[in-house]
């Protein structure tokens, strides 16, 4: 099957929306001529499997692909496509200085259709469509930003109006933000990584105010809850954000993303009106999680390493093993940081230090 048809065949289950999945034998049939594309036209993919001893012509099922875990996003590049065809990169955010990880794309088109998908459902579900403030960099201040390129991408064509972005070369200003949180009149979403709104709650705190933002309004945090020198349970972030906007906890959705994916999880809060910190898997994703000695599925509810095999990455690889632990709740997942020894993730590190001139 050709790369073309692949695609077709992907986008069409994402149009279909996050409530229809495809049938076991469907998923497995795409997953596997993905595979077959990205084996014969990714070289360093291919040295991979080759040492795995696993090719398509003694492929199973999607469960064998191997999965590329995100370390070596840093030391190859991990394309399907030759290098001139290259459209855009998007880049992990830098902790220690070193060598950053790349997702490179040679088309836009299945990954804005994923995180639209997504974004829509979980953040302006139904008809929805509030005005949005971004406590991070829109895509023309950070052009390798992948989590600045979904907010820009979403809320222009979700939102109410132009969004507002509140990070940029000269850092956040909180002054504007501030102000324009006061003046709504209409439902908000207030986005952006878990550190800037502590960074902001703590502005509030310090000025003593508090702030009632208008009904229908809600929050989406992302990136982890550890800071540079600071760590904060997702609970006490919350709590912090509803304290300080006065958006209910039901309203204050936490997302799950990382560069090397094409597509974003979310917690269902707004879709079901309760709390819950379990991830919903888009249809176009199967989400393992596995024992990192045996690499067989752990029981529900056991503690595992996450694996996502997503057909929305198209030009790269499909399977990305991540070093974050997890468990299997019902058809979701629940995220509980960085597996032992894993290096931090980087995104609301990065935003930490923006923020914070100390």
């Amino acid at each position: 099957m050709k790369r073309a048809e692949i695609e077709a065949r992907v986008l069409a289950q994402i149009r279909r929306g996050v409530d229809v999945s495809p049938d076991e034998e469907s998923f497995d049939g795409l997953a596997r001529a993905l595979f077959d594309h990205q084996y014969r036209h990714g070289e360093a993919y291919r040295r991979l499997c080759r040492a795995e001893g696993l090719s398509p012509d003694n492929l199973r099922h999607w469960t064998e692909i191997p999965a590329v875990p995100t370390e070596a996003f840093k030391q190859a590049r991990l394309a399907s496509f030759p290098a001139e065809r290259t459209r855009r990169v998007f880049r992990t955010s830098g902790t220690t200085g070193g060598r950053r990880g790349e997702l490179h794309l040679d088309t836009l088109a299945v990954y804005e259709a994923s995180l639209l998908e997504t974004f829509r459902a979980y953040i302006c579900p139904g008809r929805e469509k509030p005005r949005f403030l971004v406590l991070a960099p829109s895509a023309a201040q950070a052009p390798d930003s992948s989590l600045s390129y979904m907010y820009d991408f979403a809320a222009r064509r979700l939102g109410a109006d132009e969004p507002r972005f509140y990070v940029d070369a000269q850092g956040w200003q909180p002054e504007r933000l501030l102000g324009d949180l006061e003046a709504l009149s209409g439902p908000a979403a207030v986005v952006g990584t878990a550190f800037a709104f502590v960074h902001l709650a703590e502005r509030l705190a310090a000025e003593g105010r508090r702030l009632e933002l208008p009904e229908g309004s809600r929050a989406m945090e992302t990136g982890g809850f550890k800071g540079r020198s600071r760590e904060l349970e997702r609970e006490a972030l919350h709590g912090l954000i509803s304290e300080s906007l006065g958006v209910p906890p039901e309203r204050i959705v936490n997302q799950y993303g990382m560069c090397e994916l094409g597509s974003q999880f979310y917690e269902p809060s707004l879709r079901c009106g309760i709390v819950t910190r379990v991830k919903r898997i888009p249809p176009w994703v199967r989400t393992r999680v596995i024992d990192p000695v045996t690499r067989n599925d752990a029981p529900e509810g056991d503690v595992g390493v996450l694996v996502h095999y997503d057909l929305a990455n198209t030009g790269s690889v499909l399977a990305v093993e991540t070093a974050d632990a997890g468990r299997r709740i019902g058809d979701g997942f629940e995220v509980l940081g960085r597996w032992t020894g894993a290096e931090p993730r980087g995104c609301s590190i990065a935003a930490d230090a923006l923020l914070d001139p100390t």
